[in-house]
């Protein structure tokens, strides 16, 4: 049989690496239907004034954008019979990505544990992006919860690696020629450098967007993720939800466009700390996003730019003016779908 079913969780070996097929050249066309799909309004990723003006080249593409084609890549080898996607940790963006960057990637296996009922099992992944140089442009870790092809195959011996709580600052990558000084934040909307934020700190984001059915299933096609859950109705009929989930990293893209409504002038995410997906998504559904400020990071030797560790959490079908979050007993409200610790880079005030 030519055709690949994908890998189910007996498939997968410890310590495995995995050279995932199809590299994808990106172009304009990208950007301008990312931004079509999310309505990000970060200035760095929309003018080349405003890119050339921090010492850019030209205008990078969001790096989220570059996460999910990179994320793309992987889905036929590790997730395509996922049942869900279940969290991130340890996740670095180590280089800017600009038009006619081709982008690859590459996977080991790291951890491996049958769940309980015996039907699926978690399988743990590093995953490394590398461009057309062979230059390393992003490296993260992801779980997801993968179904068996037989319930009764035998488990291998469960494996759960330690991962960081957080990147520390000394992980972070600041891109060399980077420069504050032409910095315009009447082109961001906002005021506010790093100086201006205290740890502790929330934000209520204020704006909504409704998922459509062709946004999210347009979404999963540009990142080629093929992954049954979000583009087969069919198959999904008869799961669990009875319709296709929306591709956990649209949402996180969609509470990053938010998140620009108070925060725009993080114009770069230096790391993925961990995060997970509460609850499913499902198209018209409406987002909210809110997000706190976790700490606040000096960059070594960097006196322009500081970092912003933040938790953004986002909703479904519910505002964040009073900050939903944890139900009584300690449970996540049940209108929250993500709860996101990453880190943002910003510029600082200068003089």
């Amino acid at each position: 049989m030519k055709a690949d079913a994908g890998r189910f969780f007996e498939d997968f070996g410890l310590g495995e690496e995995i050279r995932h097929a199809v590299p994808r050249t990106l172009g304009e066309a990208d950007a301008a239907i990312y931004t079509s799909l999310t309505g990000s309004r970060f200035p760095v990723n929309c003018a080349a004034p405003v890119a050339r003006s921090i010492g850019l080249p030209g205008v990078p593409f969001d790096d989220l954008l570059v996460f999910h084609i990179v994320f793309g890549r992987t889905v036929p080898d590790i997730s395509r019979n996922a049942i869900a996607n279940l969290g991130y940790a340890d996740g670095r963006f180590l280089a800017f990505v600009f038009p006619g960057d081709t982008l690859s990637a590459t996977s080991t296996v790291i951890g491996l544990k049958e769940t309980s009922n015996r039907q699926a099992g978690v399988v743990h992944v590093r995953t490394m992006g590398t461009n057309q140089r062979g230059e390393a442009v992003l490296d993260f870790v992801r779980w997801a919860l993968v179904r068996k092809r037989s319930e009764g195959s035998r488990a291998p011996v469960p494996v759960v690696p330690d991962l960081p709580s957080s990147v520390s600052p000394a992980r972070l990558h600041v891109p060399t020629g980077l420069d504050t000084k032409g910095y315009d934040t009447a082109a961001s909307g906002s005021a506010y450098p790093w100086d201006d934020y205290a740890a502790g700190e929330r934000i209520d984001h204020v704006d909504g967007m409704t998922i459509e059915e062709s946004c999210h299933m347009t979404a999963a096609r540009l990142y080629q993720n093929n992954a049954k859950v979000h583009f087969n109705q069919f198959a999904e009929a008869s799961g669990r939800h009875g319709r296709r989930i929306v591709y956990g990293g649209h949402v996180i893209s969609i509470a990053r466009a938010l998140s620009c409504n108070g925060l725009a002038n993080a114009f770069r995410i230096a790391a993925i700390n961990g995060g997970r997906h509460v609850n499913p998504c499902f198209a018209g559904d409406t987002i909210h996003a809110w997000s706190e400020v976790v700490e606040k990071l000096e960059l070594p030797g960097r006196q322009d730019f500081g970092a912003l560790r933040l938790r953004t959490v986002a909703t479904r079908d519910r505002p964040c003016h009073d900050f939903p979050d944890k139900a009584p007993g300690g449970a996540p409200d049940p209108a929250v779908v993500l709860d996101l610790d990453y880190t943002v880079i910003m510029p600082r005030r200068l003089g």
